[in-house]
């Protein structure tokens, strides 16, 4: 692979254009991808096919499935696959273990890498918690991403939200306890992490508004994957990440302040 990978962005919408922006700010050639919406009258494979096709012709070496979550994106996983691309696909993760499963063994079986994207994992206070709390063993984890727009994408807030939250605490301390999170849409816009240690609070992050460059640090490092680095954030991570978002609402904790 080229010192600068070349991307294939399916998706036109907002985040397809910033996720081009943020690329290009890197130095890599990126290529839109627009009609990657599935067609009523195609099958599954004639959908695999069909994006097959133009993500080879497209030349580049990751897919970045800037689309919403649904049936297609396991297949425009394959279909990336089959073209020979590796593929970084937007969080919420909202997939069966058997359809993970499957995608996990088809990367393995070509040699590509899958990712999902949660770039809040990144931030510096996180990685510091990561280095300075031994997995969170004997604390308890609690978080806060509250949205002051509407649903504009016809997802939960738990799921949209809520991934991001237990993103973090499944990257930096796996081992703490749960305490409450509270996601909405419709609030004052709010974004904060924390661990509690015997009932008081410690090492807060307020991330809201931050301006660290995340988003360029989840590019390094899925391309540090490529090259043989470590790279935490694959379709094993957010499947875990998933499993702690359905486990917290089958416990029925209602919306609010934690």
């Amino acid at each position: 692979m080229p010192d600068s990978p070349a991307y294939a962005i399916l998706g036109r919408g907002r985040w397809a254009h910033r996720t081009r922006d943020v690329l290009t700010g890197e130095g890599r050639r990126c290529v839109f991808i627009e009609d990657a919406r599935r067609e009523t009258i195609e099958t599954d494979s004639d959908y695999k096919q069909r994006l097959t096709k133009r993500m080879t012709d497209s030349g580049s070496h990751i897919a970045w499935l800037c689309t919403l979550p649904g049936s297609h994106v396991p297949l425009l996983v394959e279909a990336a696959i089959g073209a020979g691309l590796h593929v970084i696909a937007e969080k919420p993760w909202p997939y069966s273990p058997n359809q993970t499963r499957a995608l996990q063994d088809l990367a393995a079986a070509t040699g590509r890498q899958v990712g999902v994207h949660f770039e809040y994992c990144l931030l510096d206070a996180v990685e510091k918690w990561r280095n300075q709390f031994d997995r969170g063993a004997g604390l308890q984890f609690g978080g806060r991403f509250h949205l002051r727009g509407p649903d504009r994408l016809g997802i939960p807030a738990t799921d949209n939200l809520g991934c991001h939250l237990l993103a973090i605490r499944e990257y930096a301390v796996p081992e703490s306890g749960l305490a409450a999170i509270s996601c909405e849409y419709e609030r004052a816009d709010d974004r904060r992490v924390w661990l509690e240690k015997n009932h008081q609070e410690i090492a807060p992050i307020d991330f809201l508004g931050s301006k660290e460059p995340i988003i360029q640090r989840y590019v390094a490092k899925f391309e540090g994957g490529l090259e043989g680095t470590s790279f935490p954030f694959d379709l094993e991570f957010a499947a875990r990440t998933a499993a702690a978002v359905s486990a917290w609402k089958q416990r029925g904790e209602k919306p609010g302040d934690p």
